[in-house]
């Protein structure tokens, strides 16, 4: 059986590899406009696919449910970002720099495709046909791994899209094994889910690794902070969408300022139906409360709740984040400029921010169009992977007929 998925490994990755080639020849635009096209056009089957996965993940957590199902609003939206990623300029063969040196040689900084992309994700069926429009767009084919809770959701929406330019990898873990031992075919693997994936992948990976890892975002609220903007942000980034990696998971309010913080902030976040886990400090000043237990901190909830402590200043906020945090999102609210760049400078995450909610660490927002993920590693992207994320840099030289001495 070992030889058997050994042998299939190697079949996708080889037909991923002549279609990666094969993509440098096409248009791309036109190839993503078309996969957007059919996704409407199959919306039928499309949610019918989804309904069957949606049907066997009833037993599920509402948020685990909410991020695998689609309907018809989702599927536009899903086309529309497409349309996006074919709207964006090409970043294939961009000249990064170039110079002619005293020999005469011009010499360009230029980008190119990575290849083959391998990635593993779970639950969200946007991914797939975001995943794939980028890769596609930016010349790259992908092998896509999704859970298998969202297999026949995927499997009609890569339909959708040029055979071998995107395969849905099948939800087997030995084969999953297989690809990633494959250096020679695969260029890189992104990874993007909880704890367990990411540990899978990174102890057994051969091809190289960009991990998209858990959002665990925290907010503070700094002494001098305007509560009414707050309030807004923590609301914002905490309910609008529990269930995403950019969502807030923990709230920390300046010791100076929580006897009056807190109690506002928290009736309206128990307004908008989130469940407050305090710390021993906090507890006191939060009405309907319940005592955080020790791994509450440092937790990627995906759901109405959220972790509550107070701080003494923002050096303790500050380790705070570097114990608990992810390297995904952190946000402070403050009026002071001063305060808020050592925030800005000292915390080490792939998007910092000042007065505005984590949810806009996102490719969209921040201007990339949709993206493949956010990245969590520092080589070679970190924070959203958009387009020019998925390229890598060659030097092409012209000359006529230097030879070097």
């Amino acid at each position: 059986m070992s030889a058997e998925r050994k042998l299939a490994a190697l079949e996708l990755a080889h037909r991923a590899k002549i279609a990666a080639r094969d993509l440098l020849r096409r248009d791309r635009r036109k190839l993503v406009l078309e996969a957007a096209d059919a996704l409407e056009a199959r919306a039928p089957d499309i949610l019918g696919a989804n309904e069957v996965d949606v049907a066997r993940a009833s037993t599920q957590p509402a948020a685990f449910v909410d991020r695998l199902r689609l309907d018809p609003k989702r599927l536009r939206a899903m086309a529309s970002a497409m349309r996006e990623v074919a709207a964006l300029p090409d970043p294939v063969g961009e000249i990064v720099e170039s110079q002619t040196r005293p020999n005469g040689l011009r010499v360009e900084r230029v980008r190119a495709p990575l290849g083959v992309i391998l990635m593993i994700y779970e639950s969200r069926p946007n991914v797939t046909a975001e995943a794939a429009a980028l890769c596609l767009r930016s010349g790259n084919a992908s092998l896509l791994r999704g859970g298998s809770e969202a297999l026949q959701t995927n499997a009609a929406i890569t339909g959708c899209f040029p055979e071998d330019a995107v395969q849905l990898v099948p939800p087997d873990r030995m084969l999953l094994d297989e690809l990633l031992q494959l250096d020679e075919h695969i260029d890189l693997c992104i990874p993007r889910g909880g704890p367990s994936l990411i540990r899978f992948v990174a102890e057994r990976a051969r091809v190289p690794v960009i991990k998209h890892y858990q959002g665990v975002c925290h907010l503070y609220v700094a002494p001098d902070a305007d509560l009414q903007m707050a309030t807004n942000i923590a609301v914002n980034a905490k309910a609008q969408r529990p269930g995403v990696c950019n969502a807030l998971e923990c709230l920390l309010v300046d010791a100076r300022i929580a006897g009056e913080a807190l109690p506002r902030m928290s009736a309206a976040l128990r307004d908008a139906g989130v469940e407050l886990r305090c710390d021993e400090r906090a507890l006191p000043l939060v009405k309907g409360g319940i005592a955080a237990m020790a791994d509450d901190f440092g937790r990627e909830f995906l759901d109405l709740k959220l972790a509550v402590a107070v701080v003494d200043d923002i050096d303790e906020a500050v380790r705070h984040v570097a114990r608990y945090g992810t390297r995904h999102t952190e946000a402070i609210v403050t009026r002071d400029p001063r305060l808020a760049e050592r925030f800005l400078n000292e915390v080490d995450a792939s998007c910092v921010l000042w007065n505005a909610s984590t949810r806009f660490n996102d490719g969209g927002e921040l201007g990339l169009g949709a993206e493949i993920g956010i990245s969590t590693s520092k080589l070679h992207a970190y924070g959203p992977m958009g387009l020019r994320e998925l390229t890598s840099t060659r030097y092409v030289v012209r000359g006529d007929g230097q030879v070097r001495s």
